[in-house]
């Protein structure tokens, strides 16, 4: 049996949605985090799969109703990439080839130039442009990626090695599961995309256009959970921070600064069981909980105008949270969480805005 057949067969019956092979090749004139060797010297293939999540937790997470299910299932997947990746690395080399398995998430580049590595962040490998070239999934209007009948809401794993597999063809841009309804635009408390202007991939001489984003800050300052709150103050992510967020660039940045200080001194939230993302052992962020506050923009894109929609409303109908000293997290109508914050203890206040 082939190689292929065989890494497929062991990743579809571990649940993969989709499998595909992108070849030096076929990633040919991305950036830089297109660049196989940069993992694996002498590399000439990746093996890219995709996990879904579940709509009913997401459902949940979006409506402010549960968190704790989608955390969780974060966990479970971000863990089954990592192990599932390894065994198609055990399999290779079992075959005679190298092999590594690419971390899921978290792990970034630091042969980058100081300071400005912090607002310019890139993965040592893309896991996005491996499923984009191996027709595993396509570029929607967010940047994001997804697969047709689950939206963007999948997470990738990637096995990189320097065997030749055979590459599977791209999904054509015009088969692409994404129908620029931009409700991914309306769903980001930070507003970090551009509704209408757009910016241009490379990859094995296909040309990808999505949409600009204003600042890759902004998702910094927002998906970290330093802050939560949409402008209009009537609806936000779960994260209790109320800091605002600057047009200026340089503002935004000392803004960050400014809120990452001052959330350090937030009292830990009471987790239940599986409700932060625990990395692997060998992964940098060993140790570390992680605890998804936002990813409105992926979560909310079903891949279907109708219930994409659906998951707007559920998401700004959800009330604005706000953290106790106790570090027990209230969900509340826009205004109550307005007044509640006022009529906290300015000592306590001040960490969140």
């Amino acid at each position: 049996m082939a190689i292929e057949k065989r890494i497929d067969e062991l990743l579809t019956q571990n649940g993969a949605v989709a499998v595909g092979f992108a070849t030096r090749e076929t990633l040919s004139g991305g950036p830089p985090s297109a660049d196989l060797e940069h993992v694996l010297p002498g590399a000439r293939s990746a093996v890219s799969f995709a996990l879904a999540f579940d709509r009913d937790k997401i459902r949940a997470y979006l409506s402010k109703r549960d968190s704790q299910a989608h955390n969780s299932e974060q966990q479970t997947l971000y863990t089954d990439l990592y192990l599932l990746s390894e065994k198609v690395a055990a399999l290779l080399r079992e075959n005679g080839h190298d092999a590594t398995a690419i971390i899921p998430n978290g792990e970034y580049r630091m042969d980058r130039p100081s300071p400005g590595y912090l607002w310019d962040s890139h993965p040592p490998l893309s896991h996005r442009y491996m499923a984009v070239a191996s027709g595993v999934a396509a570029f929607g209007w967010s940047g994001l990626v997804g697969i047709k009948g689950y939206g963007a809401n999948i997470l990738l794993g990637t096995c990189v090695t320097t065997a030749e597999l055979a590459p599977t063809e791209p999904i054509p841009v015009d088969e692409s599961y994404c129908d620029e309804c931009k409700v991914c635009v309306e769903a980001c408390p930070s507003e970090m995309f551009e509704k209408e202007a757009s910016m241009t991939q490379s990859l094995g001489g296909v040309t990808y256009e999505h949409s600009a984003r204003k600042s890759i800050t902004r998702c910094l300052m927002c998906c970290s959970g330093l802050t939560g709150l949409h402008k209009s103050g009537k609806w936000g992510s779960w994260s209790p921070g109320r800091f605002s967020i600057p047009d200026d660039e340089e503002r935004l940045r000392e803004e960050v600064l400014r809120a990452a200080s001052l959330s350090k001194q937030r009292p830990d939230a009471p987790l239940e069981t599986g409700d932060a993302v625990t990395f692997p052992p060998d992964h940098p962020f060993s140790g570390i909980q992680m605890v998804a506050t936002c990813g409105n923009c992926q979560l909310v894109c079903f891949g279907d105008k109708r219930e994409t929609t659906k998951n707007l409303k559920l998401l700004r109908k959800s009330g604005c949270v706000v953290q106790q000293p106790d570090g027990s997290l209230e969900v509340l109508p826009p205004a109550d969480a307005a007044g509640a914050f006022a009529e906290m203890d300015p000592a306590h206040r001040q960490k969140y805005e």
